[in-house]
């Protein structure tokens, strides 16, 4: 596609789902520079990061909406290997914060979490090889190996360790798998072999502050003062915001740094304290009109790579969101995940945006021939 032909065919660019998407990361950028405007020492740095992180994002979709999806799949095997490369060379020479080797430094300055490509990369592996085996899928032996496509990244995010990515990439994994034509049997298996994992990783992988993590999220009132704190003060934060919120920028909670990580993990107890119910359900609103437009678009995808990628972003963004806002309000365990579009981090705004450039293309070409 010319230049010339792509800026005639932004007709069939979805606008609604580029409104929603920017509309979120906006609504995320204002809970940021509520954080930094009302702190002691008001310190705008971070909001200046993620409004250029926005402005290189939304540059990000329009350049992926230009060039032609089909070639991730043509290049899906280079792409898994430069993955495979990055995440060993994070564990050799990555900076470890917060007890994870996940931030590459250089020069002193601290860079992005590469994970957050690997899970781009991992959908667009899965879903050329879903496409090219869709009616072999029944066969064990091609579950298996995309088992092992899957559990080289998993073993490898384990070992900086991030927990958190690494569930998120055995979810995409298993329900990508469960809308093809596995034998549900197989299925089984797979699931009970994970829990069988998950049982001997509690006696012989997870370490002790992991274990204790897990034991907090059920009774975070067991240790208030220690692990128990974060899911204790955002839920705090997500209740004192009742009907209308407290004010952008008037929130105690995270005004006064009662709440930890609030420009990351816990944003959108942020926005619970601060713009309310009222504020909480339009950001959710967003959300739904995204997933709606993905649905759509996968929907209405021509071809199977182009179906299975869509899914894999709908897997991906769901689970995040579901997480992130689970822990936010007390029904899952801290996983140190983003809320897509919204948290603080270039890193994962940027590779959603890029991903949603991706789909775009997708919808533009399919309309278009």
């Amino acid at each position: 596609m010319t230049l010339k032909n792509y800026f005639s065919s932004l007709k069939n660019f979805d606008w609604i789902l580029f409104t929603a998407v920017v509309l979120l990361a906006i609504f995320g950028l204002a809970a940021i520079y509520s954080i930094s405007h009302n702190a002691e020492n008001p310190n705008f740095l971070i909001f200046k990061k993620q409004l250029i992180f926005i402005i290189v994002g939304i540059f990000s979709i329009f350049f992926f909406s230009f060039l032609d999806y089909r070639i991730l799949k043509t290049y899906s095997s280079v792409l898994y290997i430069i993955g495979l490369l990055i995440l060993i060379s994070v564990l050799i020479f990555g900076k470890t914060v917060r007890g994870t080797t996940g931030w590459f430094s250089i020069f002193g300055l601290t860079i992005g979490q590469p994970v957050e490509i690997i899970k781009l990369i991992f959908i667009i592996v899965l879903s050329k090889y879903l496409s090219d085996h869709i009616q072999e899928l029944y066969k064990l032996k091609y579950i298996i190996y995309t088992g092992i496509l899957c559990a080289l990244l998993v073993i490898l995010v384990i070992l900086q360790p991030d927990f958190g990515s690494a569930i998120l990439l055995l979810g995409i994994w298993i329900v990508m798998l469960f809308f093809t034509n596995t034998k549900k049997s197989h299925l089984i298996l797979i699931v009970a072999i994970l829990l069988l994992m998950m049982v001997l990783s509690w006696f012989f992988i997870l370490q002790d502050y992991q274990k204790e993590r897990i034991i907090t999220f059920f009774y975070p009132a067991r240790d208030p003062l220690g692990k128990g704190y974060n899911p204790i003060q955002s839920i705090l934060a997500v209740g004192s915001g009742k009907l209308w919120g407290r004010g952008l920028g008037l929130g105690s909670q995270s005004q006064l740094n009662f709440l930890p990580a609030k420009e990351t993990d816990f944003i959108f107890a942020v926005i619970a304290e601060e713009l309310g119910f009222i504020g909480s359900f339009i950001m959710i609103l967003f959300i739904g009109v995204i997933f709606y437009r993905l649905f759509k678009a996968m929907n209405r995808a021509r071809d199977n790579f182009a179906h299975f990628f869509i899914m894999g972003a709908v897997i991906m963004l769901f689970i995040q969101t579901f997480i992130t806002i689970g822990m936010n309000i007390g029904i899952m365990p801290v996983a140190g995940l983003p809320l897509p579009l919204v948290s603080y981090g270039g890193s994962s705004l940027i590779t959603t945006m890029i991903m949603i450039g991706i789909i775009q293309g997708i919808i533009i070409r399919q309309r278009s021939e």
